[in-house]
């Protein structure tokens, strides 16, 4: 059997090197969740460790397949100094656990919620789901397997997330490319949703 959470620490220290901290958090009735905590310049980087180790399953099937099934673990990066952002472990761990727990299936262009500030003074609740494979490559597996994806979550504010609920995900990148937003920032203002 393979230990895809070991596989998936390997690819997250090939990518982003030697891991600075990590915190374990555990929900009843799930695996444990592990959030990496990594700097990379001015960056600090959170990625999370155990989403993995199960495929995640359409909450409508009859039977989860314990093999087949997307798999993925969540990326975030913010600036470093400018806010408390390791109070984001616990609200990361809580969106990692969601699939086992709710049966979500998280996939680019969903919206997670947690609530609550994602950290301390945080304008933020939510976060958008972004494409794969660009900080962290996708890790296969091998059949019948699927690839383990590397997810970057971008934090919304809630006038985003509900502009995005309207208008949907491209909508919401393009505006926030359009007006050059920091999606780094850890304490950014909204993006004008005005047309």
């Amino acid at each position: 059997m393979v230990d895809v959470s070991q596989l998936v620490e390997a690819r997250l220290r090939t990518a982003l090197g030697e891991p600075e901290a990590r915190a374990a958090v555990t929900f009843l009735g799930t695996e444990r969740i592990e959030v990496l905590r990594f700097l990379d310049g001015g960056l600090v980087r959170y990625a999370t460790l155990g989403m993995s180790a199960a495929p995640m399953t359409d909450p409508a099937a009859a039977l989860a397949d314990p093999e087949r099934g997307p798999r993925a673990e969540l990326l975030l990066s913010v600036r470093a100094g400018a806010a408390d952002t390791d109070k984001v472990l616990r609200p990361l761990a809580v969106l990692a656990a969601s699939p086992q727990v709710e049966g979500v299936v998280v996939a680019p262009g969903a919206s997670l919620d947690v609530g609550e500030p994602l950290w301390p003074q945080a304008p933020f609740t939510s976060v958008l789901v972004a494409e794969g494979g660009g900080l962290v490559p996708d890790l296969e597996l091998g059949p019948p397997l699927d690839p383990v994806r590397f997810l970057p979550l971008l934090p919304m504010t809630p006038h985003e997330a509900a502009w995005k609920r309207v208008r949907g995900a491209d909508a919401l990148e393009e505006r926030w490319l359009a007006h050059g937003t920091d999606l780094r920032d850890p304490l950014r203002a909204g993006v004008p949703l005005e047309p």
